[in-house]
């Protein structure tokens, strides 16, 4: 679980770099539509998120809502394909 934290603060830094949004806005509990993020945006945070974390997204649209959906999804992934070493 300690590993959520930091996949949560990476994204917040690449969302904040990748789209200029302030950090303060970047809560676990914002939803990407608040955020300002339309699907195109979301699609381009996928992209950046499979080069930063070296995990590859599947193919069929995983529902995000939420910063937290963001984050646990990646989470989920960094463990399918990291953890089968």
């Amino acid at each position: 679980m300690g590993n959520a934290v930091n996949t949560f603060e990476r994204i917040r830094t690449l969302m904040e770099e990748k789209f200029g949004l302030e950090k303060s806005t970047l809560t676990p509990e914002a939803t990407l539509e608040t955020l300002g993020l339309d699907s195109l945006s979301v699609i381009e945070l996928m992209f950046s998120i499979e080069d930063v974390f070296e995990i590859k997204l599947p193919d069929e649209p995983v529902p995000l809502k939420t910063l937290q959906d963001v984050v646990d999804t990646v989470d989920k992934l960094i463990s399918e394909q990291h953890g089968k070493a």
